[in-house]
């Protein structure tokens, strides 16, 4: 059996939708996993289909043990919490704290396999977003009686708000000039795609991505500019990038946005590894998948202007 934890998060909830509908593991054999009501309606089409529903909590780790159990596969999704990460946490005090809390339940009870989702930056990376991933990688690779695979997933084209000016807003958005740290080539990644190659590696059999660490993104980049541009034709008006010195950046965003010095102050190291091309992934995983399945990679234009209309 396999639990997928984040079940009603966007990575989780598009992996477990990518397995039903392509018929990619027997529904009988899933565990979805929530910090939810397992009883919620909103689960009752699962249930219909032959999934079981389980609660599961990083911040209560028994409720993990109980969730995986008889589980042989664990897809272990990261914990959006990032508030954890801020003012450089120290170790065990960071997002790894929740991951730590899964990977020691899912051993304890005897999963085998455990697949983690990480992020497709460079390794080292010079991002903030990154550490708490890194620290979970390294967790993982310690582990003696228990496969892993490593999933980098790519960065989500859904998220180009986020690296495009900490939050572009879409529809109501009225700024003219988005201010940024830095750019870079990126190889954004529609997250239905990133969740069908990540089913397709959860399906296969164990000792195919036993002790891998590989890559889930297009091959395609696009820097912040082009988005610039993408974002001016598709609202008909000119939208310019303005890149500014990290600090700067900083004191802009807290000063004159009002936003939370520890949120910027992580997030601004982004724009360093940006700098130095860490986004830009060539790993024909994904695209091999998607080509094998008659697919060809969402383009980032198409994501941006659904979001914009």
């Amino acid at each position: 059996m396999l639990a997928i934890t984040s079940t009603t998060g966007k990575l989780g909830s598009a992996v477990l939708n990518a397995i039903l509908e392509n018929d990619l593991i027997d529904s009988r054999e899933l565990v979805a996993c929530t910090s939810s009501d397992p009883e919620d309606t909103k689960f009752n089409t699962l249930k219909e289909q032959g999934v079981s529903i389980r609660y599961a909590n990083f911040d209560e780790p028994a409720t993990l043990e109980t969730a995986f159990s008889g589980c042989t596969k664990l897809f272990l999704v990261s914990t959006p919490r990032i508030s954890m990460d801020f003012n450089d946490a120290p170790l065990w005090k960071g997002r790894e704290a929740h991951h730590r809390s899964a990977i020691d339940a899912a051993v304890k009870i005897g999963v085998k396999h455990i697949y983690y989702t990480s992020l497709a930056f460079a390794s080292p990376s010079k991002a903030s977003v990154m550490r708490a991933h890194t620290r979970t990688e390294a967790y993982l690779k310690e582990m003696q009686h228990v496969k892993w695979t490593i999933i980098r997933e790519g960065l989500y084209s859904e998220s180009w708000p986020l690296y495009f000016g900490y939050y572009y807003g879409l529809k109501n958005e009225t700024r003219k000039e988005v201010v940024v740290a830095g750019d870079g080539p990126i190889s954004w990644t529609a997250i239905p795609d990133m969740a069908f190659g990540t089913a397709k590696v959860l399906a296969a059999a164990s000792e195919k991505w036993a002790g891998e660490t590989l890559y889930l993104s297009q091959n395609r980049t696009w820097t912040l500019s082009d988005i610039a541009k993408i974002v001016s034709q598709a609202r008909e008006q000119d939208v310019q990038l303005k890149i500014i010195d990290r600090k700067e950046h900083e004191e802009y965003y807290v000063n004159e946005k009002g936003m939370e010095r520890p949120s910027v102050e992580w997030w601004s190291s982004t724009y360093d590894a940006l700098k130095n091309s860490e986004c830009d992934i060539k790993d024909p995983t994904l695209e091999n998948f998607l080509k094998e399945a008659g697919r060809t990679a969402k383009p980032l234009e198409d994501t941006i202007r659904e979001m914009l209309y």
